[in-house]
């Protein structure tokens, strides 16, 4: 009677779950994927018509209520840090935003400790009301769905069609349009953190 014994197939198995786990962190809250074909018309400058957002979500938690008075330090925040780095997980300044942390750090500085902030883009939807876009105003929150998953990224309205957010690993904060080639056909909708 021969004993043969099989390889151990085991160790191998578990360094490529862990690299696609370190692959899928460092893909961000924005991870790029290629842009689907875009819904709605293409304008002359190549701006695309925004998604219609779905049914609006409601709040599944006691939603924020922050002072609107808020709302204008919110955007003049938000546009001072723009091009400053992308990094996962990150939350400041200095060490660089995602998407969901730079929302936390502008809101964490207008309300001044007045309310327990959320963290990742799941929790600020579940915390903040929908808004119609006819009600979309400066220092709202827009939504968009960008890995297949509802509320998979984020940012902060602007005005004028725009929004400031951490994009994607290697790139840094910025401002884009709501109608970019990339972002429209992702687009969810739009939520507030402050009181009506």
């Amino acid at each position: 009677m021969s004993m043969t014994s099989s390889p151990d197939t085991s160790a191998p198995r578990r360094h490529l779950l862990a690299a696609l786990a370190v692959g899928a962190l460092l893909a961000g809250c924005a991870s790029k994927r290629p842009a689907p074909a875009a819904r709605g018309r293409v304008a002359p400058g190549g701006s695309v018509a925004r998604r219609a957002p779905s049914q609006p979500v409601p709040p599944s938690q006691t939603p924020l209520a922050l002072h609107p008075a808020g709302r204008e330090a919110s955007v003049a925040q938000a546009m001072l840090l723009v091009n400053t780095p992308y990094r996962y997980g990150g939350n400041t300044p200095e060490g660089g935003f995602d998407c969901s942390g730079l929302v936390h750090y502008v809101y964490g500085q207008v309300a001044a400790g007045a309310a327990r902030l959320p963290r990742s883009t799941a929790q600020w939807a579940a915390a903040t009301m929908p808004v119609s876009e006819s009600a979309l105003q400066r220092g709202d929150l827009v939504f968009f769905n960008t890995t297949g998953t509802p509320f998979s990224h984020m940012g902060i309205y602007v005005g004028g069609d725009q929004f400031v957010h951490a994009p994607s690993t290697g790139g840094t904060v910025r401002r884009d349009r709501l109608d970019n080639r990339y972002f429209a056909p992702r687009y969810l909708g739009a939520r507030s953190v402050f009181a009506v």
